[in-house]
């Protein structure tokens, strides 16, 4: 777990108030931190899992014109870097994040079809003077984002855009309905009125003071794609299969990995595998 943070436009106390906004979710990224301060300012706190050394963000792209803060894991982040150094893209760590900033250059809002993993970030195009949030497609990272004082800000937490000054803190009683009614807030809103959650599966496109938001994921269910000769054994052998291959996605890291049990089969049966 990573903490991202940032906002747009000019400010003269620009450092002050992103390191305000890191500390604030300290507790997510202990291990370091780094800022980006410009026409936009990118904040990060660090939780090293892979590439301890070399994996500092914010980080550029290979050209210099990306600059990404990014919280999660890419779990095919070695089949895709060796797929861009096919295309003569150079690297100069093992992080994942610098196969995902580049994927990201050679491939742009397309790069998101390509990603296997969990993750919450947001890239600033220098040439293009544009901001890209996204967020995978189980939601598993968060990323919020609000408008204050004609400053677009966003943060893995609300608590890191609360720190951001002006906000003035009111209760937003939609959210507050939603959640007494179904015990969460299925909404984009939260309970603090102007601040939003990014949905999962989506990415925000920010450029010129205007935002937009696209869906960039849809879950397709097919019920008629079995074949009804299709055995219970072929089944359970395909279901096998697609559950070894995710654990050992998901072993990928430069420290110790451990499994929780919850005493289910569904937990029991991933940690045998």
């Amino acid at each position: 777990m990573c903490g991202i943070c940032g906002f747009t436009g000019y400010r003269q106390d620009q450092k002050t108030v992103i390191e305000r906004m890191m500390k604030a979710i300290e507790h997510r990224g202990p291990d370091s931190e780094g800022s980006f301060c410009r026409e936009i300012t990118l904040g990060f706190r660090r939780l090293s899992i892979i590439d301890l050394e070399d994996g500092q963000q914010p980080m550029e792209s290979a050209d210099g014109n990306l600059h990404i803060v990014f919280n999660g894991e890419i779990y095919n982040y070695k089949e895709l870097r060796a797929e861009l150094e096919a295309f003569g893209i150079s690297f100069c760590t093992h992080s994942d994040t610098e196969v995902l900033i580049n994927t990201i250059q050679q491939y742009g809002e397309k790069a998101l079809d390509k990603l296997r993993g969990m993750f919450g970030f947001a890239v600033w195009n220098e040439q293009e003077q544009s901001l890209m949030l996204a967020r995978d497609f189980f939601g598993i990272k968060p990323v919020y984002y609000a408008e204050i004082d004609g400053h677009f800000v966003f943060a893995s937490e609300i608590k890191s855009i609360l720190a951001f000054p002006g906000y003035e803190r009111k209760v937003n009683q939609k959210a507050l309905e939603q959640y007494l009614s179904f015990q969460y807030s299925p909404l984009e809103e939260t309970f603090f009125r102007g601040i939003y959650k990014l949905m999962p599966g989506h990415m925000l496109l920010y450029k010129n003071g205007n935002y937009e938001i696209k869906t960039y994921f849809k879950t397709k269910l097919a019920p008629g794609q079995w074949d009804r000769k299709t055995n219970m054994e072929q089944l359970r052998n395909q279901l096998a299969e697609n559950l070894k291959d995710s654990v050992e996605h998901h072993m990928l890291s430069d420290v110790e990995v451990g499994a929780f049990l919850s005493g289910g089969v569904d937990s029991g049966y991933l940690a045998s595998s």
